[in-house]
């Protein structure tokens, strides 16, 4: 089999793809991930052929998140690179001439290129984002009644909207018939339904029993580190010593939304201070702006499969990667949510009982996180918990559930 795998997005959104691509070669099929060369070092991590592409996507992704300017001013450009990225996608689709096409959803042609092809196209999201059901409501929405939560999955078809002139105008160059924009995402072009693979752990949110068989929650796709690679001296020593205080990591990711990276900065700072313990904060693009000192050490990228084992706790932006990542190691976890699916992921780490409540980032302060802090090390039943739960996540095979979907869709 050959498979096509779209990706567009932060590191987050792509590095599941990457080892979904490592699962599909070793299990002896052949694999093209098409995503920004910013991504080269996952691809190859993965062993996989990269083609690079949604290179113009990619850039005005990074300057609408640095932008203190409301997204909306910033909209336009990502809409005409998404439009120019469709040629691209239909380009690299006719030269690998894949068997099977898997693509994230931002990756708008992924669907239309596999139906010019004949081929199935598979949407892959780690988030229950395109499947209605009556256990809760569409994730970017919370606080619904419950009678309310299938009919919430209908805001689907309202955002479908906004692409999906440009999507019916790439299917005419491909000679293909226009579809519906009320009916993009939620089912086939022929009415049938559609399949989807969802990767993130059913011990983290368990599958509702309304699902479709199209509907496969597989586990989280986890793309683990260079076995090559080794630690800065200075951070190995600073986990490595010993003390009465526990150690936190602490990351926002791709986060850098609102220009407010120096009243985030000032609240960690302060925060880690006042709740005694030892931080290790994790740069990323979230544009934390600290020093380190005897109690924090600030590293720019360190594998997550490596760092969180050997802290207490992680504390993060709520995607859903990290939030995975976190928990296999078996930490407890603070959630400081940004925007999407980030709330609804913090949410569940409340009521799973791994960390308290989220602390949403428009009220993160240093007092704040003090008390956050504060009860994520001192509460004997979250570390109970997420060890439990790291358990079964670590015995889950997400890569590979979702290579035997695959190898029974395009065989």
């Amino acid at each position: 089999m050959r498979a096509l795998i779209l990706a567009f997005g932060t590191r987050g959104d792509v590095q599941p793809f990457a080892a979904l691509g490592r699962a599909l070669r070793e299990a002896g099929h052949e694999v093209v991930l098409a995503a920004p060369s910013a991504h080269a070092e996952l691809a190859s991590l993965a062993g996989i052929r990269l083609e690079p592409a949604f290179e113009g996507m990619h850039e005005a992704m990074r300057t609408l998140m640095a932008s203190p300017s409301s997204p909306l001013r910033q909209a336009p450009a990502l809409l005409e690179a998404t439009r120019a990225s469709f040629p691209e996608q239909w380009r690299i689709a006719r030269d690998v001439a894949p068997d099977v096409v898997v693509h994230h959803p931002k990756a708008l042609g992924g669907d239309t290129v596999a139906e010019r092809l004949g081929v199935p196209g598979v949407l892959s999201l780690p988030l229950p984002y395109f499947t209605p059901t009556d256990a809760f409501p569409i994730p970017f929405l919370a606080g619904l009644p419950g009678r309310l939560n299938r009919p919430s999955y209908q805001l689907l078809r309202a955002t479908a909207l906004g692409y999906g002139g440009m999507i019916n105008g790439f299917r005419e160059q491909l000679g293909l018939p226009p579809i519906s924009r009320w009916s993009r995402m939620l089912t086939q072009p022929d009415g049938t339904s559609r399949h989807i693979l969802y990767p993130y752990s059913r011990h983290i949110l368990p599958v509702p029993a309304d699902f479709p068989p199209e509907a496969h929650v597989t586990g989280s796709w986890f793309l683990d580190r260079d076995p090559a690679w080794s630690p800065a001296t200075e951070l190995a020593g600073f986990l490595e010593q010993q003390h009465d205080r526990p150690a936190v990591a602490i990351g926002f990711g791709s986060m850098q939304f609102g220009g407010g990276d120096r009243r985030r900065s000032e609240a960690v700072l302060r925060g880690v201070a006042a709740a005694g313990v030892r931080a290790v904060v994790l740069r990323g693009w979230g544009g934390l702006a600290l020093e380190g000192g005897d109690d924090l050490l600030v590293a720019d990228d360190v594998p997550h499969d490596w760092l969180f084992p050997r802290v207490d706790a992680v504390v993060h932006h709520g995607g859903s990667g990290t939030l995975a990542a976190g928990l296999r190691a078996g930490r407890p976890t603070l959630v400081v949510p940004f925007l999407g699916d980030q709330p609804f992921w913090g949410r569940r780490v409340e009521a799973l009982g791994v960390g308290p409540a989220p602390l949403p980032q428009r009220r993160l302060t240093a007092e704040s996180l003090h008390a956050r802090l504060s009860m994520l090390v001192s509460t004997p039943s979250y570390r109970e918990r997420a060890s439990a739960i790291g358990e079964r996540i670590r015995a889950e095979d997400g890569t590979g559930e979702a290579v035997r979907v695959l190898e029974r869709l395009a065989p």
